[in-house]
């Protein structure tokens, strides 16, 4: 039994057998997956994930990040997981420009997030932006297993009541997904309101290929100048959810 952590929001809560709820989840897939990777920044969180996937898949490999760039270290260094779990707030990254990355990084490994932001518009964004599944964190437990399975048979796992027909956003993600991994960190910057020497320092990149990587982030974006774009990219990032009482 897991004891779930005291903070609104974050538990994935054990309450029994999970009901048949994913959208598509009686065409759920057999695939068993051998490594997964969580992502979250919260602790108790991953560990509440550990033991969802650990007691549904027996022999799994689990890896685990707290930071963005600790996710990416992991993906560079060990063999690419069948699948990972990812928190849309995580230190080193700024809501689905996270996503949008490390789907162009690595597009053959699917991603579910599971997050505290429900809300169908958020639900549908992930979608749009490369996610392969949805898992509120105050879904049952056993609804990370069945996602998972899902997922890996080639599915795409939301919760049941969410009307998936109707999407949002869909141009600008058609937009958004023609970036790099580098021009969307660039875009990141941009929404953060930093200067292009400020992004070229954290980048380790020059100045000017900043300013290059801004002119075709602009162009591919339909922005007429950088603060058309900066709001384009706030569209992309999420407020965190409020601080535990």
């Amino acid at each position: 039994m897991m004891t779930p952590p005291e903070r609104s929001g974050d538990p994935l809560v054990e309450d029994g057998p999970a009901p048949d709820t994913g959208s598509g989840s009686s065409l759920i897939g057999s695939e068993m997956p051998q490594h997964i990777l969580i992502a979250d920044d919260h602790p108790l969180m991953r560990s509440a994930l550990r033991q969802a996937v650990s007691q549904a898949f027996a022999g799994v490999e689990i890896g685990e990040a707290a930071r963005y760039e600790q996710l990416r270290r992991l993906l560079a260094e060990e063999a690419e997981p069948d699948l990972v779990l990812l928190d849309l707030h995580m230190p080193g990254t700024s809501g689905f420009i996270g996503l949008m990355m490390l789907r162009s990084e690595y597009p053959a490994i699917p991603v579910i997030v599971v997050s505290a932001a429900e809300d169908a518009v958020t639900i549908r964004r992930s979608i749009d932006y490369g996610a392969s599944g949805f898992v509120p964190k105050s879904a049952p437990i056993g609804q990370v297993a069945e996602a998972i399975r899902a997922v890996l048979g080639g599915q795409i796992w939301t919760p049941a009541s969410l009307d998936t027909a109707d999407g949002a956003d869909t141009d600008l993600a058609d937009r958004v997904v023609s970036l790099t991994p580098q021009q969307l960190r660039v875009l990141a910057g941009m929404a953060e309101g930093k200067l292009n020497k400020q992004i070229a320092y954290e980048l380790t990149i020059a100045e000017q290929t900043v300013k290059d990587h801004v002119t075709v982030i602009l162009r591919k974006l339909g922005a007429g100048n950088r603060t058309q774009a900066a709001v384009i990219a706030s569209q992309l990032s999420l407020r965190p959810p409020p601080p535990p009482k």
